[in-house]
């Protein structure tokens, strides 16, 4: 089969598409013919070798993956020929993958493929985020950085999902208007988008940001926060990890909380078929919408992995492995 290497940490120009045995399925795996694959930031991270998790060379990136089951084991309700969504956490970026069960959902049958290689990471984690850590309530006010890329659509989505308003900060205005149609309530842009806020808000402030950024944003998000308020560490896409003021936590008894589903998944593997079961209800009722960003062939996935470096993506950016 093809699949995209890593044959050096390099980044994106180090990827080659190269001639390997297919994967042998181990106990509980399922086997599956990849139709799209989902191109993330642990992918590029892991390209240059900073990301947690540290492949040995040479491996195929790739953490989330749409397709048809080739084979499943006995008991997993799957069999040859079901459209699944899988997280694989390496080695996505073949044409055959061998996914864990408990990591492997059966896709609506209105949901694209390319749609569905993006649920996997990016809504479980919004889901993780917002539901579970930042316990959001119906009615409050959550702040997306970055909301124009697939984590930021879905944490708006999800979001509304669980009946709270949504503020989207963007980089330009047609990024605004791209979050806008995502389901974005508001949307201002990251230069002066403090005032903007605070302006949106009366200034009051939002109950919940959630920021897979960080960096130089870190202090005005904690200046965002309303009383009792809780920003979301999803992530550090600016490049840099910030140092968290901590008298700024003391005046307004904000919360920083930490999520990291792809950790936590290892330690409760039975969560993940708990959300999908939120997830398929929020898509039922109209509030989960995959937003596809721009396409890719497997060939192509270094300018793939380029177009999330520079922070040009909207949407969630996929490789289509099958027509």
């Amino acid at each position: 089969m093809k699949a995209v290497r890593v044959t050096s940490l390099d980044g994106p120009r180090a990827l080659v598409v190269q001639d390997v045995p297919e994967p042998v399925p181990g106990d509980g795996e399922v086997l599956i013919d990849v139709h799209a694959a989902g191109v993330s930031f642990p992918d590029l991270l892991m390209t240059r070798g900073r990301y947690q998790r540290k492949p040995e060379l040479p491996f195929s990136p790739g953490v989330e993956v749409a397709g048809t089951v080739r084979a499943a084991p006995p008991g997993t309700g799957l069999s040859s020929g079901d459209r699944v969504a899988a997280f694989v956490r390496v080695g996505g970026w073949a044409e055959v993958v061998a996914a864990p069960s408990e990591y492997t959902f059966r896709l609506p049958d209105a949901m694209s493929f390319r749609g569905g290689a993006g649920v996997v990471m990016n809504y479980m984690t919004a889901h993780l985020a917002l539901a579970r850590r930042a316990r959001l309530r119906a009615g409050e006010t959550v702040l997306v950085h970055g909301a124009a890329g697939g984590l930021g659509t879905a944490s708006l989505q999800v979001a509304a999902a669980l009946g709270a308003r949504t503020i989207a900060v963007v980089s330009t205005a047609d990024k605004a208007a791209f979050a806008r149609a995502a389901g974005a309530d508001e949307a201002v842009l990251a230069a002066g988008w403090l005032d903007g806020v605070r302006a949106l808000t009366g200034e009051r402030g939002v109950d919940v940001v959630a920021d897979p950024v960080g960096g130089d944003r870190m202090l005005d998000s904690l200046r965002s926060l309303t009383r009792e308020g809780r920003l979301l560490v999803l992530g550090f896409a600016e490049g840099r990890i910030p140092d968290i003021p901590a008298n700024r936590l003391l005046l307004k008894n904000i919360d920083v909380i930490g999520v990291a589903w792809g950790h936590l998944v290892q330690e409760e593997r039975g969560y993940p078929a708990e959300q999908w079961s939120d997830l398929l209800a929020y898509y039922e009722q109209g509030h989960l919408r995959p937003v596809d960003g721009a396409a890719f062939a497997l060939d192509d996935a270094p300018a793939a992995l380029a177009r999330l470096d520079d922070r040009a993506a909207t949407g969630k950016i996929t490789l289509t492995v099958r027509p």
